[in-house]
């Protein structure tokens, strides 16, 4: 045995593999955490920080409803606070196909625990003043809220390691194998680890390293299009998104600060090589008309800064998550196609009781890398 040894190796020090840690030395397990830059670098710190249940794939609520349970007492579990507020999320219906989409959601949903508001124009108008005149319709879940993408996945990192977890930064994974009952981790700069279990949850690069193991998984890099305003006073309560396709489908949020989060409709190109991803002025220009008609006043605010990040769109658009299907040993949890933030803390616990007791409490059979057995 060497110092470098542990039960589990996690690849990638987003918010999911930095959750993951936490809760695995929560069960006594001993885990390394191998992250390429730094913890919450990439889509974990880059995203718009919805943490909604509203709007997801149907089986996936038993979990989205299990990581609002954890993003509601973060403070007391991880000793930090990651400024999660419970603002509620409204979204927007403009047309009458929208307006059918949204009456069929809240019916689908309500037997996953989830009860939405339905809101006719009128009641939108006095409850949200500050809206346009264009929504005809709205669906708004009370619990739902935001939190600061920037922080968590540091927050769960710092967290893991005060319970004794090696968070390794800096250490780009350059060759993985099975090796008899362990698997043989190297970096680039030549050091090696060696666990009988690994995660992946490489993100928009975990299709690359699932691959290796026989297991290709169909997944496209986006770099989202963000922004953020100057602060102005407080007003905007829920996170606002419009039940759109494309340009359309934008959603902002204020934070208690001032400042207006918005972004949306439209993706930049991803260098995979380089880590980065381009923001175009452009696309920015194109979000705002959608932006005004949303909320009218944005045409009165400044946009302060611009960014983007590199995620990971599965094509089914649904996460890659639980047991390889070809190695004993070896585990995923990348691929949530944009919406993994408010998933991170319980995509976190369900993979640390599954890798520590073989199965998890909550449902994750569609979410299975062998629905991809075909994939080319």
């Amino acid at each position: 045995m060497t110092p470098r040894d542990a039960d589990v190796i996690v690849v990638g020090g987003g918010l999911m593999g930095a959750a993951t840690a936490f809760f695995l030395r929560r069960r006594g397990r001993s885990v390394v955490v191998l992250e390429r830059d730094r913890v919450g670098q990439h889509a974990s710190g880059t995203n718009f920080g919805n943490v909604r249940r509203q709007g997801r794939f149907l089986p996936q609520l038993p979990l989205a409803n299990r990581a609002r349970e954890i993003w509601g007492r973060l403070p007391e579990l991880i000793g930090e606070d990651v400024e999660f507020l419970p603002t509620g999320h409204l979204r927007l219906a403009c047309t009458p196909e929208e307006v059918g989409r949204m009456e069929a959601y809240a019916r689908d949903c309500r037997p996953y625990g989830l009860d939405l508001e339905l809101m006719s124009a009128n009641a939108l108008r006095v409850r949200f003043p500050y809206l346009g005149r264009e929504a005809v319709a709205g669906s708004f879940s009370p619990h739902d809220g935001h939190a600061n993408p920037r922080l968590a996945a540091p927050a769960f990192a710092r967290a893991a390691r005060r319970l004794g977890a090696t968070i390794v930064e800096g250490a780009e994974v350059a060759a993985i194998e099975k090796a008899g009952e362990d698997f043989s981790v190297e970096t680039a700069d030549g050091r090696r680890y060696r666990a009988p279990v690994v995660q992946i949850c490489a993100g928009a690069w975990g299709g690359q390293l699932s691959a290796r193991f026989g297991e290709p998984v169909p997944l496209t890099p986006r770099g989202p299009q963000m922004g953020v305003t100057e602060p102005v006073p407080y007003a905007v309560k829920p996170v606002v998104g419009v039940w759109a396709e494309g340009e359309a489908g934008i959603y902002f949020r204020q934070v208690a600060r001032g400042n207006v989060v918005f972004g949306g409709g439209v993706w930049g190109e991803v260098d995979m090589v380089r880590r980065r991803a381009a923001l175009d002025p452009v696309s920015t220009l194109g979000q705002l008309p959608h932006l005004r008609r949303a909320m009218p006043a944005f045409g009165q605010l400044a946009v302060i800064r611009t960014w983007s990040g590199i995620e990971g769109y599965v094509a089914d658009r649904l996460p890659v998550m639980g047991a390889s299907a070809t190695t004993p040993g070896l585990y995923y949890a990348f691929g949530f196609s944009g919406h993994g933030f408010q998933l991170g803390p319980a995509v976190g616990e369900v993979m640390a009781e599954l890798i520590d007791r073989g199965r998890s409490a909550v449902p994750i059979d569609p979410f299975g890398i062998a629905r991809f057995r075909d994939a080319v």
